[in-house]
């Protein structure tokens, strides 16, 4: 089967991409409005980038004519939360992508708790595994769209007792949910181990 990118709309290449690049990590993201709205949205373009200082990238669209509300929020506070949700939070996830006027807060909307975060403003939610305290540091745009590639720097992670052995993160006691194509999501499954590599080390720390 041959696909010619040129020839589809981008409704119908985001439904191709989504259903062959996965499963992919959710990022839940927290960010306050100017007005100081706390607002909840889930992003499945998502990864890190840097380790040192520790970075992660999101890519924000628009809805409709206009950018989601997390893009205005993170740039204009240049503060944000990114949440990694677990299996039991798989529903709120979800819900939490139904799109709102910007004055109405998914948190409220959905009654999860937050705690303070120690190095920003923007609250965490206390029910997520994991929560990561990010500033912004760069925002760059692509392709026609104009979807918005936006990196921040964690200045604090908050991970649940009892998920970080040896410095490592257990993944099958995070059990971490993924996305798929369309309204669907997928959890870990079966972890295979094969044998270590020699890689070069990243440092010397």
């Amino acid at each position: 089967m041959r696909i010619d990118p040129s020839e589809l709309g981008a409704e119908r290449i985001y439904r191709l991409m989504t259903g062959i690049v996965v499963p992919r990590p959710i990022a839940w993201v927290t960010s306050l409005s100017r007005g100081g709205v706390l607002n909840l949205a889930p992003f499945s373009a998502f990864t890190f980038v840097s380790q040192k200082p520790p970075m992660l990238a999101i890519s924000v669209g628009r809805k409709g004519a206009d950018y989601k509300d997390t893009a205005h929020n993170i740039l204009d506070t240049e503060e944000y939360v990114i949440h990694i949700a677990d299996t039991p939070l798989m529903q709120a996830v979800h819900d939490s992508s139904i799109e709102h006027p910007p004055e109405i807060s998914e948190v409220a909307e959905l009654g999860l708790e937050t705690l303070d975060c120690e190095r920003i403003k923007v609250p965490r939610l206390s029910v997520a595994p994991v929560a990561m305290e990010c500033r912004f540091r760069q925002c760059l745009e692509f392709g026609d769209a104009r979807s918005r590639l936006i990196v921040g720097e964690v200045v604090m992670f908050h991970i649940r007792d009892g998920l970080v052995n040896n410095g490592k993160v257990e993944t099958d006691a995070l059990d971490p949910i993924a996305r798929i194509g369309g309204p669907r999501y997928a959890r870990l499954g079966e972890i295979v181990t094969l044998g270590a590599v020699f890689q070069t080390p990243k440092s010397t720390d």
